[in-house]
């Protein structure tokens, strides 16, 4: 362990958590000061420069606020709220094994159904304007009743419709092609100071240049969007006969999909080295080659003489439809085989561990198709206002969305029953470790601390419902990946109704209000993310809550989804790097401090910090989920190996405070057993805090002190005690 040398001042620099916290609320202060960074982040020191009055001469508090880089402006949370099933693919990819020969086949998977949620967003706009707008309502006098709107195309030849209404599925893949686009842009100037960095994989976010992958990404899926689009086209048209051009653009437009599945099948290609000129080559190729086939397949449907199979539904949308159920159940099911054979279930861990991608991208594929669903359901009820059924479109729209919405709603609600169970099951094992934890910590209580002590004895209970929610989402997990099977029933032109009535004897009228019912509790969802998303920009205390999953999200670089949100990361850590460099080489010493998430972005940062930087940096975390969840969760990039890598680069100046009332931090490391005993270095970061302080109400107060749970931790004796200690150990004046 190298001794830093005792000159220059130490800089505690403080980075928050989740949420979004300000830099008043961060350095403990009513009045700071920005010295370095931007609007969306930036460090902030107290005003006027200087220490604060509390402090002690030589230790100066700054505070590095990033919580406006993942959230932005209103615009930008509303789009997060429709990119969420983007961002939560794009995370999956990241949850992937540490066992390296898994490596290609799960990032293959991950990415080729992140594609597939791409082509269901472009086969539910199309499933609107194809579907039920230009096939089905132009040809209901009924349904352009008071629809000025639609009605200059009543009358129109069948491919004049398709073509012209072929444009808003078009527009709508330009729309989110331009958002994609932006958001990487205003990173640009932020990148890592040159140093010798580590060579674990964690260290890679923030230095490692997303863009060309992403933009590699960006034109497979725009490719793959637009030869959707012709795919819908195509298939309505060779319904009725298939002439020698048909057949043509069809085979055309097979092989663009087939080359971006390709393409994305291929990590060592399209993971290459950012300067690839030839592969970038290809990928924009490709793109540009299937927006043509897209302008030709358009110009085919609308100049083709051959008449158009007659029906109340698009011919052919159908069987693309459930086709692309078929492929996403196969591939999840192919991903779920894959993490079972090869994770690495730690010791002590659930055997659900190791299945956190299948469960994020169970997520993001339910979250995907409840969206789509709802998108084609709510404007078919939309035209159907007031038309009598045959008359309109009350045959409404495909059955396969039928089926989905009825996965989607069997599936929240089997999942919130066996929550629910969950819970119960659980509470006496969670209780039984609360009451020790509490008979340990407040031994002998008077009398009048019984219903503290209670509440005392359920937080920390609840603190360790945690792990169960493992269990909780695996289950959700299998159950959309039954959902996505039985959609596929929806291409036997089957209803839920019928078959539930045929083969369970269940009322086809309560199955039918089932999926109404499943429809209503999707909007009211997407309803109170558009709220959630509002109010989180607006009211900081609403951000706490509603935040933490973009804050948590767009942490991790863009590997599987072009169009998810960016990632804040790789400005963040390249600006915490480059800050502690500046204040480094002036001479100063820094104690780095970082809070729940924050505690991620510091680690990160600590693996790019040259030797002769890390040897003057000091560590202090405080709700830190590093072991607890994200090794767990990301056992490809966090675990005790680059734990220790941390530790050693700092010189094992380094404290984590805990508390068992705290749901998301934990330890650090494990325990360590008697053969160790004081000898290993990493025995001595992790310090237990009791929470409260105490469980009666002391002199001069009101009520007993607080239950601190995941809250900073900045104003605890505890904290201020660890903040003396490395101060000290940096070889500065105490605090």
């Amino acid at each position: 362990m190298s001794t830093p040398d005792t000159s220059g001042d130490i800089v505690e620099l403080r980075v928050h958590g989740v949420s979004g916290a300000s830099a008043d609320q961060v350095l403990g202060l009513r009045l700071s000061t920005q010295v370095a960074g931007d609007r969306s982040g930036g460090f902030f020191r107290t005003r006027p420069p200087g220490p604060a009055p509390d402090e002690a001469p030589g230790v100066t508090l700054e505070a590095y606020r990033w919580g406006d880089l993942p959230t932005g402006t209103v615009a930008r949370t509303l789009g997060l709220v429709f990119l969420l099933p983007f961002m939560l693919a794009n995370v999956a990819i990241w949850m992937r094994p540490a066992n390296p020969e898994s490596e290609a086949v799960v990032k293959s998977l991950c990415r080729v159904l992140a594609l597939t949620l791409t082509v269901l967003y472009v086969l539910a706009v199309a499933g609107v304007a194809l579907d039920l707008i230009a096939w089905t309502c132009l040809t209901s006098p009924r349904c352009l009743a008071g629809r000025s709107w639609l009605s200059w195309l009543s009358g129109q030849p069948v491919g004049v419709r398709l073509a012209a209404l072929a444009l808003v599925p078009a527009a709508a893949i330009v729309l989110v092609w331009r958002l994609s686009n932006r958001p990487g842009r205003s990173f640009e100037a932020f990148r890592a100071p040159d140093g010798e960095l580590s060579g674990h994989r964690l260290s890679a976010v923030g230095t490692w240049d997303a863009e060309p992958l992403v933009g590699r990404l960006r034109s497979v899926h725009v490719a793959a969007a637009f030869a959707t689009v012709s795919l819908v086209l195509l298939a309505a048209r060779v319904t009725k006969g298939a002439s020698t051009v048909t057949l043509a653009l069809l085979a055309a437009t097979g092989a663009v999909l087939a080359a971006a599945v390709v393409l994305l099948c291929t990590p060592p290609l399209i993971d290459s080295a950012p300067l690839n000129p030839r592969l970038d080559t290809i990928t924009r190729t490709l793109r540009t080659t299937s927006v043509i086939l897209t302008v030709l397949v358009v110009a085919h449907v609308l100049a083709s003489p051959d008449s158009w199979q007659e029906g109340r539904q698009l011919p052919g949308y159908d069987a693309v439809l459930a086709g692309l159920c078929v492929t996403q159940t196969t591939l999840f099911a192919a991903l779920g085989v894959v993490l079972l054979r090869q994770r690495d279930r730690q010791r002590g861990d659930s055997p659900l561990f190791g299945l956190g991608a299948l469960a994020v991208t169970a997520i993001a594929i339910s979250m995907a198709v409840a969206y789509s669903s709802e998108l084609v359901y709510r404007v078919a009820d939309f035209l159907d206002r007031d038309v009598p059924t045959g008359e309109g479109i009350a045959a409404g729209p495909p059955a396969a969305y039928t089926w989905a919405i009825f996965g989607f709603f069997r599936t929240v609600l089997v999942t919130t029953i066996v929550a629910g169970l969950t819970v119960v099951l659980s509470r006496p094992g969670r209780y039984r470790a609360a009451a020790a934890v509490v008979a340990r910590d407040y031994p002998d209580p008077p009398a009048d601390a019984r219903p503290r002590l209670r509440q005392v004895r359920g937080a920390i209970a609840k603190a360790r419902f945690t792990e169960k929610l493992v269990l909780v989402a695996v289950v959700f997990a299998f159950l959309a990946g039954i959902g996505m099977a039985t959609s596929t029933i929806g291409l036997l032109g089957l209803f839920p109704g019928d078959v539930v009535e045929r083969y369970v004897r269940v009322p086809a009228d309560m199955i039918t209000f089932a999926i109404a019912f499943g429809s209503w509790v999707i909007a009211a969802i997407i309803l109170a993310l558009l709220l959630g998303g509002i109010f989180a920009y607006r009211t900081v205390p609403f951000r706490r809550h509603v935040g933490v999953i973009w804050d948590l999200g767009t942490f991790w670089p863009r590997a599987a989804h072009p169009f998810a949100p960016p990632c804040y990361a790789e400005r963040a850590v390249p600006e915490l790097t480059r800050r502690i460099t500046y204040l480094v080489e002036r001479g100063d010493k820094v104690l780095l401090t970082g809070h729940s998430h924050g505690s991620v972005l510091v680690a990160a940062t600590v693996l790019q910090l040259p030797p002769h930087i890390g040897a003057r940096v000091a560590l202090l975390t405080h709700g830190s989920p590093l072991r607890r969840l994200y090794t767990r969760l990301f056992p490809a990039y966090i675990d005790d190996g680059v734990l220790r890598e941390i530790g050693d680069r700092v010189g094992w100046r380094w404290v984590n405070l805990w508390r068992d009332t705290d749901p998301i931090g934990g330890t650090v490391f494990p325990a360590p057993g008697a053969a160790e005993g004081d000898s290993d270095p990493a025995a001595t970061v992790d310090r237990r805090q009791r929470d409260p302080r105490d469980v009666v109400t002391p002199p001069g107060d009101s009520v007993p002190p607080p239950i601190q749970g995941h809250w900073p931790c900045e104003s605890d004796e505890a904290f201020t005690d660890a903040v003396r200690d490395l101060a000290r150990r940096l070889g500065g004046p105490p605090r």
